[in-house]
């Protein structure tokens, strides 16, 4: 493979007897690789990544370190990024599960609307809390951690959407298939790509807009691309994505059990709130770069927010049905999953 994690070794130190060197201790040096879709501007870097990699390059005394490829620079697309770190092309990789259809359906429940609240800390407090039953999804992979964004706001590019008849035959960009359901609920028509194709597709009019939230906006510079954006009532969004930040299982087994720590304690719930707070405080900037550019930026009203609502519920339905159809508690892990984002939500 062309990135592979190298090793090295310093002398710490020797035992002279008699004038022979009788031992020798080694430690051991690692560089990781760490891939991803989004620019090296991008929130996903900037706020999670670049800190996470400075802090255990410093508490492991420069014993691991980091090279950050950044928008799919070590090959392939974005969907690849899962089986790169399972397999070992890259050691650690920050990517979207939805990518992957039907490999992570238990960690899917919390993109389903009326699950995420809006609010990015309570739902990462909320996985946490749940990571347990998470774990077959993320047996081949370690799991460093799983978030959410604040939520997808619909960005359309000449309809300013007010009603939920509005959407009718609209064409959306949807983050995942469970997206794809809630677009398919509206009468309007979904679209899958990975955000990066996302540029393209509106200054081509080939879609009629998308489902992102107002931070992932910022490096793709959708305020200049579209002309709206709307929320449902109150600031509730239409759904989520979750994101996987994971490292190649035997990457992290390669380290001795003073680095597994430092890797361990700087994972999952130890940086799931300061990343959900990261996340919910940048999405102002992103709603202010719009208006700014002069873009619309609404809510809906509480009698349309309605019928989103309405519409959407059929997409959970539809879920709980396929997954318990494998042998998973789908009616379960959205009970659980509402009440742990309740347990967490100011």
């Amino acid at each position: 493979m062309k990135f592979i994690r190298r090793t090295a070794f310093k002398v710490l130190g020797s035992v002279v007897l008699l004038g022979w060197t009788t031992a020798t201790v080694f430690a051991q040096d690692f560089t990781f690789t760490i891939h991803h879709f989004l620019s090296p501007k991008a929130p996903a870097q900037k706020l999670l990544i670049e800190p996470w990699v400075k802090k255990i390059e410093a508490e492991s005394g420069g014993r691991i370190t980091f090279e950050i490829f950044p928008s799919m620079s070590m090959g392939g697309k974005p969907p690849d990024l899962y089986k790169q770190v399972r397999d070992g092309v890259a050691d650690i990789v920050w990517t979207v599960p939805g990518y992957t259809p039907g490999v992570f359906p238990r960690v899917e429940v919390f993109e389903l609307p009326g699950v995420h609240n809006g609010d990015a800390k309570a739902t990462n407090l909320a996985i946490q809390d749940m990571m347990d039953e998470m774990g077959e999804d993320l047996k081949n992979i370690k799991p460093l951690l799983i978030h959410v964004h604040a939520g997808n706001a619909l960005h359309t590019v000449s309809k300013d959407v007010k009603s939920f008849e509005d959407l009718k035959g609209l064409k959306l960009r949807s983050p995942s298939r469970t997206g794809a359901w809630m677009v398919e609920s509206w009468g309007a028509e979904p679209v899958g790509m990975p955000v990066p194709s996302l540029p393209q597709a509106l200054s081509k009019k080939a879609i009629d807009g998308a489902l992102i939230p107002f931070e992932v906006a910022i490096p793709l510079k959708i305020a200049e691309l579209t002309d709206f954006s709307v929320e449902m009532d109150g600031g509730e969004r239409f759904g989520t994505a979750t994101f996987m930040f994971a490292m190649n299982q035997n990457s992290f087994s390669s380290l001795p059990d003073d680095l597994k720590k430092i890797i361990n304690d700087n994972s999952g719930a130890a940086i799931s709130s300061a990343i959900g707070d990261a996340w919910n405080n940048i999405e102002p900037i992103g709603q202010k770069i719009a208006i700014d550019k002069g873009n619309g930026v609404s809510q809906l009203s509480a009698a349309e927010s309605i019928k989103f609502s309405a519409a959407s519920a059929s997409v959970i339905d539809r879920w709980v049905r396929e997954v318990t159809g494998k042998g998973i508690d789908g009616e379960g892990l959205v009970f659980r999953a509402q009440e742990a984002i309740a347990k967490h939500s100011n």
